[in-house]
């Protein structure tokens, strides 16, 4: 066809005569001193990506069903929790995942006329219990129900500071889960590394190194693992994060004969919400959910932008739902599969992510493993390098927070309405490891401000 020649007539530009040009209008100016930066990571990004120099030899695997809107719900009354989803399904929401407190709910009851085709429900368990996994799996069995059990001891030791029970009775369980599980049971809830700090390199090492060790110690995982993500505000580097988690997961994945792809569920960062002017929170999770798409996420559950300081309320679970609606039936965000095949910069990230993630992933394993590094205190101390660098990056105002460290407002009062307690609470108790805790970045700042509030 003629369209094919449309281009012949002009001259291919090549990477250097670029870089000539670019030189030529920087009139004297250092290149690289002007125009590459450096990511916390380490990756010199560079001002344009041009195919000549350009060589990634990246099999991308993608997901095979555009993403899926997840809405969060806390099990306190099954009742209301049961009313809560079916109305969110009505809303658009295409996925539930509930929050159960103990292993006294009702599984009949909490899906009672739920509707069950095309629907994932995911049941996440602060608790270890085989019993009741292997109730909501004949659950799942009977009713035909796409059903995703999350159970993570190591996720619990990172966070609380100790196991359910301990070690070997942790994985005694997930072993005797595993042995009768026909649906997926085990998660991976590596968002708290992003939470409390640690860059992206760290974040794709640690959850490596964590499903390492589930490997390890769990050698009949017949279902797909889903790791939990929680995705920054670095919009180009966040796609190139879960493309590379994807690559490295499948990479490990084959050496264990698991033939399984992992299903990536995605919540926005903590890190970078603020307290006031809360409205921008919104942008923040846009940008945040956009990026998460565009990476190949399985389903994606939105932060609502009063989360940090309300209870859960309809209001804020609307818009964050709407959000993902908008996203998805307007911008047609579902419409293309791996949107970000073929850009150069995207995957020249993608490549070096991996590169330096699996490079920080040999070096503990080779240290004796994640959950040698967690007693140790290795893991702890380097997210806590990692954070520090960023607040000071934030306290100095190199990092910016609109509305907060940069044009705030004044007259903005929040003391009056915080539902929950917004900041970092530190419970002195003995714990068997330094628990990672998660910390936003504005919390001083806003600490002092409200202490400043008539």
């Amino acid at each position: 066809m003629a369209n094919n020649n449309l281009f012949s007539d002009f001259e291919a530009v090549s990477s250097k005569q670029w870089k000539q040009q670019i030189q030529y209008e920087l009139k004297g100016a250092d290149y690289n001193e002007t125009l590459v930066w450096e990511s916390p990571e380490g990756i010199k990004v560079k001002p344009f990506y041009h195919n000549d120099e350009t060589e990634v030899n990246l099999d991308a695997i993608v997901p095979t069903k555009p993403f899926a809107i997840v809405q969060n719900i806390f099990v306190h009354d099954v009742k209301k929790s049961n009313a809560r989803a079916l109305e969110t399904l009505q809303r658009g929401a295409e996925s539930v995942r509930f929050t159960l407190e103990n292993d006294a709910v009702s599984i009949e009851e909490l899906m009672q006329n739920l509707p069950l085709e095309n629907v994932n429900y995911y049941f996440h368990l602060p608790f270890l219990s085989v019993e009741f996994s292997n109730k909501i799996n004949e659950f799942a069995s009977k009713s035909k129900a796409n059903i995703f059990i999350q159970n993570d001891s190591i996720g619990q030791l990172v966070k609380d500071g100790n196991w359910f029970e301990n070690l070997e009775k942790d994985f005694e369980k997930l072993n005797a889960i595993a042995s009768k599980s026909t649906v997926p049971f085990l998660t991976i809830s590596s968002g708290i590394y992003q939470n409390a700090g640690a860059n992206i390199v760290q974040q794709l090492a640690y959850t490596l190194a964590q499903v390492n060790e589930y490997f390890n110690r769990i050698p009949t995982i017949n279902q797909p693992i889903t790791i939990e993500v929680a995705v920054g505000t670095n919009y180009f580097f966040e796609i190139a994060k879960l493309r590379a988690l994807r690559l490295l997961f499948n990479t490990l994945a084959s050496e264990y004969n698991h033939n399984f792809d992992c299903h990536i569920i995605t919540t926005p960062t903590k890190r970078n919400k603020t307290l006031y002017d809360y409205n921008v929170n919104m942008l923040r999770t846009t940008t945040e959910c956009m990026s998460v798409i565009l990476g190949g996420a399985d389903a994606v559950a939105n932060l609502a932008y009063d989360a940090i300081y309300h209870k859960d309320n309809e209001f804020g679970d609307r818009i964050s739902r709407n959000q993902l609606l908008v996203l998805k039936h307007e911008s047609y965000f579902d419409k293309v599969n791996n949107p970000a095949d073929g850009a150069y910069y995207i995957e020249t990230l993608t490549e070096q992510l991996a590169e330096k993630a699996l490079e920080l992933f040999k070096d503990i394993e080779k240290n004796g493993g994640l959950i040698s590094q967690l007693i140790d205190g290795t893991i702890q101390r380097k997210i806590n390098e990692s954070a520090q660098k960023e607040q000071e990056l934030f306290d100095s105002g190199k990092e910016v927070l609109l509305g907060t460290n940069k044009y705030p407002n004044k007259n903005d009062q929040m003391k009056n309405d915080l539902e929950l307690y917004p900041f970092v609470k530190q419970n002195a108790r003995k714990t068997l490891i330094t628990p990672i805790i998660e910390k936003r970045l504005a919390e001083k700042l806003e600490q002092e401000r409200l202490s400043q509030e008539q």
